[in-house]
């Protein structure tokens, strides 16, 4: 199944997308909603509230009487832990039993208040935020769940801030207009992104050949990277030595294909064959066949890696996996802080991609004839490296 995070400010208009997106057919799990089901009459969540906190937090038909826990569990911060320790394993446990009984081929909309605060963010195959302006909001609130001004900012203000879901976001879902207007964009999301990225994971298909056509450096080049290595590192854990972001996207201010390069360095090969069909599962497939780099003053024939691909059909990644075993993954660490420390040889190297890029229809000739120029740089890069003393740091 493909799992989607959605989240968004409070009066932000997040339910108007989850709506939108079962009509679709997404599966929605409403994290709101379960926290209440957890702790209904008759449920343990009630029973060990009532346990811990005492019968006054009932009303007079036995039910939970939300202001009477309020008043309880948020009085100090030892009472609320021990409310979280009863509610949040039974949400966790009740939301992982949702997902699973989600068929084959779902996409799954996990609607979630706090999963910015919860850092839930990488456990997505995508991130949805809905957001409208803070006067906006207000009146939303004030109009239709009939709280004061006051109260409304209050609670704008004690959440996370744009900023912050901006960070996780790989889809910014502006609900300050009319209605239809952010209808439109959840129709196009589902047909152009949620769709087609559910169909590349279960499927594994290949992605289709690009065109090398250079973009101007985009400055949220490094947070994107930085989700998709979050999402990586969920999977991998410890068994990886470290995951980078390299390549041209890497590098500010140089042109670019708009395609995420990132590197895994790992023990072995045999240890990245162990995991591939979990990053395949979390968007990020492998490659068929056979792949290595080309030996830089080498008398090895091939430097063998693995390569996975990103799943998500508007956000391109490329994935590298190496081991120690070769010098590939630390002469990707030293090319990118080379071309960083040294401009002239950024615009140099900007030169040759773009005349490459108008001479060839395929990303394989023009990296082909590229890697030439790259190689030199290397030599280069490896000259200043042993006259400053850089390294990668110590392998974990």
């Amino acid at each position: 199944m493909l799992r989607v995070g959605l989240t968004g400010g409070i009066g932000a208009g997040k339910s108007t997308v989850a709506t939108r997106l079962a009509v679709h057919g997404a599966v929605v799990i409403d994290s709101d909603a379960i926290a209440r089901e957890v702790v209904e009459p008759g449920t343990q969540g009630l029973n060990e509230l009532v346990a811990a906190f005492g019968t006054d937090i009932l009303d007079a038909d036995g039910a939970l009487n939300r202001p009477a826990l309020a008043a309880k569990a948020f009085s100090d911060e030892t009472a609320r832990s021990r409310l979280n320790a009863i509610v949040h394993p039974l949400i966790g446990a009740r939301t992982a039993e949702l997902m699973a009984g989600a068929a084959p081929g779902s996409i799954v909309v996990h609607d979630v208040p706090l999963l910015v605060e919860n850092g839930l963010a990488p456990n997505y195959h995508l991130v949805i935020v809905v957001d409208a302006p803070e006067q906006t909001r207000v009146r939303r609130l004030v109009e239709t769940r009939g709280m004061t001004e006051q109260d409304a900012r209050a609670r704008i203000a004690a959440q996370v801030d744009e900023a912050e879901r901006r960070a996780v976001a790989d889809v910014w879902l502006d609900n300050s207009g009319a209605t239809d207007d952010v209808l439109g964009e959840v129709d196009r999301l589902w047909a152009e992104r949620l769709k087609p990225f559910e169909a590349n994971v279960r499927l594994r298909h290949p992605r289709a050949p690009m065109r090398p056509r250079l973009v101007p450096y985009d400055p949220t080049w490094p947070a994107q990277a930085a989700r998709a290595l979050a999402r990586i590192r969920r999977v991998v854990g410890e068994r990886v030595l470290r995951a980078d972001h390299i390549g041209s996207t890497s590098v500010p201010g140089l042109p670019a294909k708009d395609v995420l390069d990132l590197q895994l360095t790992v023990s072995t090969l045999d240890d990245a064959d162990g995991f591939a069909e979990e990053l395949s599962d979390a968007g990020f497939v492998r490659a068929e066949g056979q792949w290595w780099d080309d030996p830089v003053d080498s008398g090895a024939e091939v430097w063998p890696k693995r390569f996975h691909f990103g799943a998500d059909p508007q956000r391109p990644v490329n994935l590298h996996v190496r081991s120690p075993a070769t010098p590939a993954w630390r002469l990707a660490l030293l090319f990118a802080e080379f071309l960083r420390a040294h401009p002239a040889e950024c615009d140099a190297y900007a030169a040759v991609k773009y005349r490459l890029a108008e001479e060839h229809e395929t990303t394989d000739g023009y990296a082909e004839e590229k890697q030439g120029w790259v190689n030199a740089a290397f030599a280069r890069a490896e000259t200043w490296a042993a006259e400053t003393g850089w390294s990668p740091g110590p392998l974990a």
